[in-house]
């Protein structure tokens, strides 16, 4: 937790606490957004949809920085933020991507379609509620429930209704298998070019969206430099994890030996 020099943490002044209510209220107009993606989505506005998708993404990358730098769960301490953050990533980052999904006919069609589109559902209602699903050394176990960035690479490659029920189903299944994967803002390891890559991943992002809807879409160039950064984040959390299951197996064989 940081250091904000004067304040005292007995120090619960209307204005500290209107400060803190302050950051709650910015995490919770992602449970607006979430709305306005849907309303977009049934309006057949996919590139609408997926700019609010952005402005999610922003605002849940920096929310807990806001959260942290200004102590809110000191002076609002009857206030579960973590418990709003929760219902705002199930809102942003798996309900509404999945209703974009299936309201702009990237999922099968009838009973396949249905069942295809409650896996995420279920999968991530189930992770949002393991209380080891945000590690206490900052990784996320499981697949993280990243439905928002399946949904906007889907719709960028115009991928098929099998090849995006595919993919669904996969990363559903992912979610209980127990790798940690790596928390931008927050994992320790590599952090700074982790950040970095971060921010650069979501200027991509809003490149892609000016390039669309144009005759011939977004460039390969950018598409590719952006498919490079999730190469990353997937080849660091792999490599990650399978440290610290070596570690691990390492401490076992040493209790073993000492036994």
């Amino acid at each position: 937790m940081e250091d904000v020099g004067q304040e005292s943490t007995t120090d619960h002044s209307p204005w500290l606490r209107l400060r803190a209510s302050a950051v709650h209220l910015y995490t919770a107009s992602g449970a607006v957004i979430a709305l306005l993606i849907m309303v977009a989505a049934y309006e057949g506005d996919v590139v609408k949809a997926l700019w609010l998708g952005l402005a999610a993404l922003i605002i849940d990358s920096t929310d807990g920085l806001l959260a942290r730098r200004f102590r809110v769960s000191e002076f609002l301490p009857s206030f579960d933020g973590a418990r709003l953050d929760d219902i705002v990533d199930y809102m942003t980052y798996v309900l509404a991507p999945v209703l974009l999904l299936w309201s702009s006919g990237y999922l099968p069609e009838g009973t396949t379609g249905v069942v295809i589109a409650a896996l995420p559902l279920l999968a991530s209602s189930y992770q949002f509620c393991q209380v080891d699903a945000k590690t206490e050394d900052h990784f996320f176990r499981g697949f993280p429930s990243y439905w928002n960035i399946v949904a906007f690479y889907a719709i960028v490659f115009g991928l098929d209704a099998s090849t995006v029920g595919a993919i669904l189903f996969f990363c559903s299944l992912l979610v209980f298998v127990p790798l940690r994967y790596v928390y931008p803002s927050r994992t320790v390891a590599f952090k700074k070019i982790t950040v970095a890559l971060t921010a650069l991943w979501l200027l991509g992002y809003a490149a892609i969206l000016f390039q669309m809807p144009a005759p011939g879409g977004p460039s390969d160039l950018l598409l590719n430099f952006t498919l490079l950064y999730l190469v990353y984040y997937v080849g660091l959390s792999l490599y990650l994890s399978a440290k610290m299951f070596q570690a691990r197996r390492a401490e076992e064989e040493e209790a073993r030996s000492a036994a």
